[in-house]
């Protein structure tokens, strides 16, 4: 399901200036695409966002199910290190990584992991109610036995964004990424997810329920592989989402 590749850091901070949340996507992509008929339904996501006086860490992991268990996981971590006074230029390093299952053939197959390593641009209003981050990094994808694929040298920019609007009883936030990748048509990947929340924290008497409902839709193009072993279609896949934030 969603974020099979990367969300970087400075999202989590669309809420407060450190935050952490859980996540719960029912995704409509095997409703919707007679090739994606074997895709996961549901998807739990953990995020964690934390600034310091040296920059911020942010992390994430996603667990898909299906009716059995668990059917795959990937995660990613990221640091970042202010390079001016005003903490809007840093230095970024990430990891990205995970897994995936065939519940027919009864094997997990290891995502071909990456490094990243590069400089972002970070922007937010004084109460953190908008957001923006824009990254560009060097990428380098290690060697995969379960793919028999070869490293390789990529190329990765990134740009999220948050911003709470109607008195922060509404949030648009999201991502978009754009890799390089030889081994794909056009040889390069197109990934964004943005999410739309309602906030019923900002209710009359439910100030401590920070529970929020909304949507998320993966827009990519050469990135979600289907049904025939191919990944090189566009799709838009909504959820229907559940999320707390602590």
């Amino acid at each position: 399901m969603k974020k099979a590749f990367a969300l970087a850091a400075f999202l989590a901070a669309t809420m407060t200036a450190g935050a952490q949340n859980v996540q719960l996507h029912y995704d409509l992509g095997h409703s919707l695409w007679d090739d994606l008929s074997k895709r996961p339904s549901v998807t739990t996501t953990v995020e964690m966002f934390k600034p310091d006086k040296w920059g911020s860490t942010y992390m994430f992991t996603d667990i898909d199910y299906q009716r059995d268990g668990v059917a795959g996981a990937y995660w990613e971590i990221s640091r970042e290190f202010n390079v001016t006074r005003n903490k809007q230029w840093a230095f970024h390093v990430e990891y990205n990584g995970g897994l995936s299952s065939d519940e027919e053939l009864w094997t997990a197959t290891r995502f071909q992991h990456a490094a990243l390593l590069g400089g972002a641009w970070n922007w937010h209003s004084k109460d953190f109610s908008r957001t923006f981050s824009v990254q560009a990094m060097y990428k380098y994808y290690f060697k995969s036995r379960h793919y028999n694929a070869r490293p390789f040298n990529s190329f990765q920019l990134t740009e999220v964004w948050g911003l709470n609007f109607a008195g922060k009883a509404l949030t648009f936030s999201g991502f978009c990424d754009l890799w390089y990748d030889p081994n794909v048509s056009g040889k390069w990947i197109l990934l964004s997810e943005p999410q739309f929340w309602y906030n019923f924290n900002t209710l009359r008497g439910w100030e401590g329920v920070n529970l929020s409902v909304g949507s998320e839709v993966e827009i990519s193009n050469n990135f979600v592989w289907n049904t025939k072993g191919q990944h090189n279609k566009f799709y838009a896949i909504p959820t229907i989402a559940a999320k707390w934030t602590f």
